[in-house]
């Protein structure tokens, strides 16, 4: 027999949500407990309300069922009957109504549909203390109706119960029509208010997470960038440096100052990146590429044109170049890098090419294909800023890394740089 399977399916199931709750429940008075001894309000709101807490209502329709045992009732059978499927609608609506994707369902409310049938038959056939389902009937419509049309549903509701109530017992029976409205708007009320409050504190749990996650990848993509280039340049100007040691000591040892510098500038970045405030400029970036291009003997070409950039284009900008040229001074093996800006209308463009036969770096793939971790976490962060990172072999040889920034318009006269080796003066 599936259904009797059915049901016991049922029952287990609410066993369980029982001792759930109850478990909740326990959990959230220790909880409170705990606020109150420290003088504290409790953040837990409590376990979330289940059917349970709208079963007691059927209390309401013991003077029919005391009308049944009394033999008051004509045709019992039927009021017996009725009353059964009305309980059991019931209790099948409200315990559905607290899960959002079956309380929309066809099935929950044709349920309801059917409980209202049965609410209009017992109430027309007998009277009475049977017009008291309406209340109930407005408890479970509550439960289920949660939205634009609860006010028009419930209005509807109570239309009917006053027309019934009038019908079977005169104006005295009126009551029913605003207990009625009332258990309706009430319960909708108070299980939305609370649906929409353990929302919220839902929302604000998720979006605390994300914000971990958020500083968690930020923290990392800082130290990757900051790490792998300022590692780069102390291993390019310490292999400089043991070449010109043995033949021009005094070279060597301004590669060695140099290292001093990258080192001691790399601990302050560390350091405020460690804060969060690390702020970077192109222009400093610029002339740290070309040392270190020039220290792995790679020819640096700097081409600057439009008008001057915002700070937050800078850094972003600022970050491209240090990882493009750190991939070109371990990857490379080029003897020649040209770093382009443009500035065109509302955008910015950086272009980091070289000659050489390497890429971006093992992971690296074709045209589209950003592969390195450094690139990876650039190409995220250009996206949040509106815009784009590609990267990839160039048609002439060698590879290319280009990056584009939406800027606000600057009504300042353009500037163009062109740099061999060491940076010259802008041109106005």
């Amino acid at each position: 027999m599936s259904w009797i399977r059915g049901i016991r399916c049922q029952v287990r199931a609410w066993r369980v949500a029982r001792a759930r709750w109850k478990a909740d429940m326990a959990e959230f008075k220790v909880a409170q407990k705990e606020a109150r001894r420290k003088g504290e309000w409790p953040e837990n709101p409590g376990p979330p309300p289940t059917g349970f807490s709208l079963l007691p209502w059927l209390l309401m329709g013991m003077g029919s069922f005391s009308n049944l045992l009394q033999g008051k009732t004509s045709n019992p059978w039927i009021g017996g009957l009725g009353l059964f499927a009305f309980n059991s609608l019931y209790i099948y609506v409200v315990f559905r109504s607290f899960v959002k994707e079956k309380r929309t369902a066809v099935s929950t409310l044709v349920a309801l549909v059917a409980m209202g049938l049965i609410t209009c038959g017992l109430a027309l056939g007998y009277g009475g203390s049977w017009l008291y389902f309406f209340p109930l009937l407005g408890l479970a419509t509550g439960a289920v109706v949660r939205g634009p049309r609860l006010g028009q549903v419930g209005l509807a509701l109570t239309a009917l119960a006053a027309a019934v109530s009038v019908y079977r017992a005169g104006w005295d029976a009126i009551n029913v029509a605003y207990g009625t409205f009332l258990s309706t708007m009430v319960t909708a009320a108070i299980l939305s208010l609370s649906e929409a409050v353990r929302e919220l504190r839902a929302a604000r749990e998720e979006l605390a997470r994300r914000a971990v996650e958020k500083e968690r990848m930020r923290f990392s993509r800082d130290l990757h960038d900051l790490l792998g280039h300022t590692l780069s340049v102390i291993v390019v100007k310490s292999e400089a440096a043991r070449r010109l040691a043995p033949r021009d000591m005094e070279a060597a040892l301004g590669q060695i100052t140099d290292i001093e510098a990258v080192g001691r500038q790399a601990l302050t970045e560390i350091r405020e990146a460690v804060t969060g405030y690390r702020e970077g400029s192109l222009a400093t970036e610029l002339d740290r590429a070309r040392s270190a291009l020039s220290a792995a003997d790679i020819d640096p070409v700097v081409r600057q044109s439009g008008p001057p950039l915002t700070p937050q284009t800078e850094v972003l900008l600022g970050w491209v170049v240090r990882e493009a040229v750190t991939n070109v001074v371990r990857h490379s093996g080029a003897t020649r890098c040209e770093i382009t800006l443009d500035g065109v209308l509302d955008r910015a463009r950086l272009t980091v090419a070289d000659d050489g036969t390497g890429g971006a770096g093992p992971a690296a793939g074709p045209a589209e294909g950003i592969g390195g971790t450094g690139l990876k976490g650039l190409t995220e962060r250009l996206a949040t800023a509106g815009g784009s990172l590609r990267a990839g072999p160039s048609p002439r040889g060698g590879f290319t890394v280009t990056a584009e920034l939406p800027v606000e318009q600057a009504d300042l006269a353009s500037h163009v740089v062109t740099t061999t080796g060491t940076t010259a003066p802008r041109e106005p």
